[in-house]
C-alpha cells in the first residue's frame, strides 16, 4: 500500500508561491531540514542559519531519496540531484507550509511553555493522547522559530490531537510561535529563575511565558502550576487574554487536578491524583517529583481535549525520560554495575535540586557512593554566583558523596564543598574526563547535569565509552534497577503541602543553553 501524501506540489506552489524546477514522481510524505536524515518521499526545507547554510547540503538530500528541496538559490548541482522548489526565503515558506497545515486541521491543538518541564510534559501528552487518537508532537526539543513552523508542517491533516512546545529566552519570542500553532489549550509548566540574564526579574519570565495566552482559540483554556508564585499573575494575563476557563494542577489544596498522594521509587512513581473531579491511580515511568507533577499537568491537558482519561493515565507507565533529562543505564563496571543517570540536556537552580532529588532516592550498591557531576547554570544574569553557590545545601540534603564540577561558575558551589566531598574541578567539562572516570567504580550513581552550553554530554559519552552497558538488560528493566541500585521510598500524602539546518545538528532549544 502506497504511503500517503502530506502534501501536493501543487499545494506547495500555491502556499510558498514557488516556482518547480523538475517533477515530483514520488508521494512527498515528510518534511526535513537534516539532510543525515532524510527518508525517501522527505521535502528538504534548505533554512539559512547563522553559521550553516541548508542549501550546501540539499543536493545530498536530493541524492538520499528526498523527494523535493525548497531551496532560494538553486543550482545546476542541485538541480541535477532532483526536484526544486525555488522560493524568495526558505524560512518563510517553511512558515506558510506550517501555517496552512494548521488551516487544515481539525486536531484538538495543545501548546506547552515553561521555565522547566516542557519536553518531559510534551512526551507525556504524546503518549497520553496516543491511547485515544492519532497523535502529532513536536520531535525532540523543536520548539523554535523554526521548530515550531516545522512541526506544524509536518502535521498530517487527519491528526486528532497536536501537542507543540514552545521556548523562549526573550520577551516577545513566544508571540510570533503561539499565533502560527492557535492552541486550544495553553499550558504552562512553572516559572522558575531561569534566563536571569535577559530578564530583570522572574516576575518578567512570567509575562513572557504569558505570551502563550495571546494565540489560543475561542473558548480555549489555560493550564496553570497552581503551586507556583506566579499563578495570580498568570492567571490574570490568561483572563485579560479573553480566557475564561483557567485550571491549576499541583498539591494546593485549591488545585483542580491535585496530587492526593505518591510513593517515589528510583525509576518510577505510583500517583493518586484528583483531575477535574474525577480520581485517578496510576503509575508514571518517569521517576521523580518534578516528573509527579509535569504528569498532572499531561491528564490535565487529556481530560480538558476530550481524550480518554483512564486510557491516558495507563499509558503513562510507560513514559520514559528523553534524553539528557532524567535517562537511567546500568554499567558494567569491574566488579559489578554502575548507574549513570543522564541529566545532560539544561540546568537551571530548580531542575539541578530535582536531579539532586532524584540522585538521593537511588541507593548506591555495596561500598559505592552517590556522585554528583555539575556544570554551569547559564543565563542567569548578576544573580549567577549566588544561585551556584546555594546549591550547597542541595548537595548536602541529597547526601552526595562526591561533587566533580565544571565551570567559572560552579567554582562558587566548589569553594563551598568540604575537602571530605571534593572529587575534582575543572574549568571546561573536558577538563574533568580523566579525573571523574578514573574515579569511577562498581556500586557507583553518578549524575551528570549542566546547562547545554556547560558541554556535559560529552562527560556522559565519555562514561558510557568507558564502561560498556549491561547487555543482560539493555532496556534497564525497571525491577533490575531496583534490585541491583536499591531505592528508598518515599510517600507524600496531600497533607504535605510544601544545525540546525542540513547535515548538522540543531542549536539548542530556546530554554536549553
Amino acid at each position: 500500500m502506497a504511503e500517503r501524501a502530506l502534501w501536493t506540489i501543487d499545494e506547495l506552489i500555491a502556499i510558498t508561491g514557488g516556482s518547480l524546477r523538475g517533477s515530483v514522481s514520488i508521494p512527498l510524505t515528510g518534511v526535513s531540514i537534516d539532510s543525515r536524515s532524510v527518508a525517501k518521499g522527505d521535502i528538504f526545507a534548505a533554512i539559512k542559519g547563522e553559521r550553516i547554510d541548508g542549501h550546501a547540503y540539499a543536493h545530498s538530500a536530493l541524492n538520499s531519496g528526498a523527494g523535493l528541496a525548497i531551496v532560494s538559490r538553486p543550482t545546476d548541482a542541485m538541480a541535477a540531484a532532483g526536484t526544486l522548489l525555488v522560493v524568495d526565503d526558505v524560512l518563510k515558506a517553511l512558515e506558510k507550509i506550517g501555517l496552512a497545515a494548521r488551516a487544515r486541521s481539525k486536531a484538538k491543538i495543545i501548546a506547552i511553555t515553561g521555565s522547566v518541564g516542557k519536553t518531559s510534559t510534551k512526551e507525556m501528552l504524546r503518549l497520553a493522547l496516543a491511547a485515544s487518537g492519532h497523535t502529532h508532537a513536536s520531535v525532540a526539543s523543536f520548539n523554535n522559530h523554526w521548530g515550531v513552523p516545522l512541526t506544524l508542517a509536518r502535521m498530517p491533516a487527519d491528526t486528532a490531537y497536536g501537542v507543540f512546545e514552545i521556548g523562549m529566552n526573550h520577551a516577545g519570542e513566544i508571540t510570533p510561535l503561539v499565533t502560527m500553532v492557535r492552541p486550544h489549550i495553553a499550558l504552562i509548566t512553572t516559572v522558575v529563575a531561569s534566563h536571569l540574564g535577559y530578564f530583570s526579574s522572574v516576575a518578567e519570565i512570567a509575562d513572557a511565558k504569558a505570551e502563550i495566552f495571546l494565540g489560543v482559540e475561542p473558548g480555549g483554556h489555560a493550564i496553570l502550576n497552581r503551586d507556583n508564585e506566579f499563578y495570580d499573575r498568570l492567571a490574570a494575563a490568561a483572563r485579560k487574554a479573553g480566557i475564561r476557563e483557567i485550571v491549576g494542577f499541583g498539591r494546593a489544596a485549591a488545585a483542580d487536578i491535585r496530587l492526593e498522594r505518591s510513593v517515589l521509587h528510583a525509576d518510577c512513581s505510583c500517583i493518586t491524583a484528583t483531575v477535574l473531579g474525577e480520581a485517578v491511580i496510576y503509575k508514571l515511568g518517569m521517576p521523580g517529583e518534578h516528573m509527579v507533577l509535569n504528569s498532572l499537568a499531561a491528564l490535565a491537558a487529556v481530560k480538558l481535549a476530550g481524550a480518554d482519561l483512564a486510557r491516558a493515565s495507563l499509558a503513562l507507565g510507560a513514559a520514559q525520560p528523553a534524553k539528557g533529562r532524567g535517562v537511567q543505564s546500568l554499567l558494567e563496571a569491574p566488579g559489578g554495575r554502575l548507574l549513570l543517570i543522564d541529566e545532560s540536556y539544561n540546568a537551571n537552580p530548580v531542575s539541578v535540586r530535582a536531579a539532586l532529588a532524584l540522585l538521593k532516592r537511588a541507593q548506591p550498591g555495596k561500598a559505592g557512593r552517590r556522585i554528583a557531576v555539575l556544570g554551569d547554570m547559564l543565563e542567569l544574569g548578576d544573580k549567577a554566583a549566588e544561585l551556584h553557590a546555594e546549591l550547597a545545601g542541595a548537595i548536602d540534603d541529597a547526601k552526595v558523596d562526591v561533587l566533580y564540577a565544571s565551570g567559572p561558575l560552579m567554582a562558587h558551589l566548589w569553594d563551598k564543598t568540604p575537602p571530605h566531598r571534593r572529587g575534582a574541578y575543572a574549568d571546561k567539562s573536558d577538563g574533568l574526563a580523566a579525573a571523574l572516570l578514573g574515579g569511577l567504580k562498581a556500586g557507583d550513581v553518578v549524575m551528570v547535569k549542566g546547562s547545554l552550553g556547560s558541554r556535559m554530554g560529552p562527560l556522559v559519552d565519555a562514561i558510557r565509552g568507558q564502561f560498556s552497558p549491561d547487555h543482560d538488560d539493555l532496556g534497564l528493566k525497571q525491577s533490575k534497577v531496583m534490585n541491583v541500585i536499591g531505592s528508598k521510598d518515599k510517600e507524600r500524602g496531600s497533607r504535605e503541602r510544601p544545525a540546525f539546518t542540513s547535515s548538522h545538528p540543531a542549536p539548542p532549544d530556546k530554554d536549553g543553553r
